[in-house]
């Protein structure tokens, strides 16, 4: 979850102002937290409630994220989902926007089972999310997250994506000049897969991510939540996100921690 925090804050100074280049420092004042690292941490406050008993852990995404959501009201929402943010009575628009697939990681690290990783992806999209193209991207980055927690190889993963969910026929280099600012999966999810797919190590999985223009913050996200759990990430970039995030999402980052540790062990040895 936190490689989805640090492609957030990475990313988030060049969405508006695309840099089509892997040549940028990774952190500057400029960089902020987005809603992408709002929602990932809304969700896994969520899934921590659920005590490993995860059948109220939609209606806790619901809460949770508008209770965390509602305090972060210029976090950079879409119009549709600022205002189920705000509704006393959120309700799924069948959308099928990246934001579905920004917030999941949590789902893919808390799994016990490939199958529950596709049931709470499934729960927390569906609440508002609930086109079959925004639960395939939700689901996809989820079981990609699980596989690589769990020693798959670039290629096994690959091979998983393309079998079930998209094609990816194409390189970084081959889209990077024309590819567009896109909030769908359809045209977010399957570029992220394809930056991690190209990468050496987690801080390159974002960086190819980035530079491919588009929804930057966003894409990161999506990449470094998968390069998380197939690299690791180094303390040392932990440190410095955190310094990103203020005291409540600090301390929901640091509850997640704690839940985390109890669910698995990573495996780093590839």
């Amino acid at each position: 979850m936190l490689g989805a925090i640090i492609g957030d804050i990475a990313g988030s100074r060049f969405e508006f102002h695309n840099n089509r280049s892997k040549d940028f420092i990774f952190f500057t004042h400029d960089c902020f937290v987005t809603d992408d690292s709002i929602m990932t941490l809304s969700v896994a406050k969520a899934i921590v409630a659920c005590k490993g008993n995860y059948d109220r852990v939609g209606a806790l995404a619901v809460q949770y994220m508008q209770e965390i959501g509602r305090l972060y009201p210029d976090c950079g929402y879409g119009g549709t989902f600022r205002h189920w943010i705000f509704d006393d009575k959120p309700e799924p628009y069948d959308s099928f926007g990246n934001g579905a697939a920004m917030r999941v990681s949590a789902c893919g690290f808390a799994a016990r089972t490939e199958e529950e990783a596709k049931r709470l992806s499934k729960a927390v999209t569906e609440i508002s999310h609930d086109h079959p193209e925004g639960i395939k991207g939700a689901e996809s980055v989820s079981v990609a997250i699980f596989m690589a927690k769990n020693g798959a190889t670039r290629q096994e993963i690959r091979r998983r994506i393309e079998n079930d969910y998209y094609p990816l026929g194409f390189t970084l280099d081959e889209i990077r000049a024309t590819y567009q600012f896109n909030e769908t999966c359809q045209e977010t999810v399957p570029q992220a897969m394809v930056a991690f797919f190209e990468s050496v190590s987690f801080e390159d999985a974002v960086r190819n991510a980035i530079s491919i223009g588009g929804d930057s913050d966003t894409l990161a996200a999506i990449t470094g939540s998968i390069a998380e759990a197939y690299y690791g990430i180094e303390k040392n970039a932990e440190k410095a996100a955190m310094k990103f995030l203020d005291g409540r999402l600090r301390d929901i980052y640091r509850e997640w921690k704690k839940f985390i540790k109890t669910v698995y062990t990573p495996q780093r040895d590839r």
